[in-house]
């Protein structure tokens, strides 16, 4: 396992036109390279925010059709770098599409995918209201990669609510979580980063959380703020607006470990059951 690691997060505004959000996208993505950075990672829907579901489909494309995975595998090569995009909205069927993260090697080869398992269903009030649901079908798997020499646990967004899903992670081997999001901005003022530190100290684990930023072309405003947290729930990096822009730093490994040691919470599970009646026992 690598001591060490130099990381950046992409921090972007993408809009409705899938091309120009890759340009985007590229931009950064060199700049982080050029600066040092062994793994990057953008944010969810990194190529494509569009709250419209018709005009969304009419430019989704499958897997196999998609250009941003050639695009970003050339791109991964190029630079020779792990390259994570948080995801894409990847079309598997006439009316459903998948909200996939993609890691590509410094070889440009795709090491892995993972479907985001939990749908943002909510009302947020003042007419915000979601149903990913309608559109996205939810992933059933977990996935534990490798970059840069680490293990990697993978996740996306709204994910970031379900604490088993970061332990399952964690107790896998993961020692560095990805949360790449499009958090809106009443969710992301309020739980952001609290919710951030709260899965890195449950965990011991690094947290890289690039994100969506700003007033999109369709509307949406998303909170920005990407964030790098420490095994033990400190705030390494990040950016304090919805601008965008990119976010480095080194990771010491080693920490995890230490968290880990320090506080072994990933090997005390227990199985519990309440008591009868739904009453607690007393003495």
């Amino acid at each position: 396992m690598s001591e060490s690691l130099d990381i950046a997060l992409i921090q972007m505004r993408s809009g409705i036109d899938p091309q120009r959000n890759l340009d985007d996208a590229a931009v950064l993505i060199r700049q982080a390279a050029a600066d040092g950075a062994r793994l990057v990672a953008t944010p969810e829907t990194t190529h494509l925010v569009q709250k419209d579901a018709d005009k969304a489909f009419a430019v989704m494309q499958t897997q196999d059709e998609d250009p941003a995975i050639g695009f970003f595998s050339a791109l991964a090569d190029e630079l020779d770098i792990d390259l994570l995009i948080g995801s894409l909205a990847i079309r598997i069927g006439e009316r459903k599409a998948a909200n996939r993260s993609f890691l590509f090697g410094p070889d440009g080869a795709l090491k892995a995918t993972y479907d985001k398992a939990h749908m943002f269903d909510v009302g947020l009030g003042q007419g915000e209201t979601y149903l990913e649901s309608a559109n996205y079908q939810a992933g059933e798997e977990l996935v534990v990669t490798e970059a840069g020499g680490v293990k990697l646990g993978l996740s996306i967004c709204y994910d970031l609510r379900f604490a088993y899903l970061y332990r399952a992670l964690a107790q896998a081997g993961a020692q560095v979580l990805t949360v790449p999001a499009a958090f809106t901005r009443p969710t992301g003022r309020a739980h952001w980063e609290v919710l951030l530190r709260a899965r890195a100290i449950e965990t011991g684990s690094f947290i890289l959380a690039p994100a969506q930023g700003g007033l999109h072309e369709d509307g949406r405003r998303t909170w920005g703020r990407s964030m790098v947290v420490g095994p033990w729930g400190e705030i390494i990096a990040q950016l304090d607006h919805d601008e965008p822009g990119v976010l480095s730093a080194r990771l010491d490994m080693r920490k995890s470990d230490e968290a880990r040691r320090r506080v072994p919470a990933l090997d005390h599970d227990r199985a519990l059951a309440f008591a009868r009646n739904g009453t607690t026992k007393t003495t």
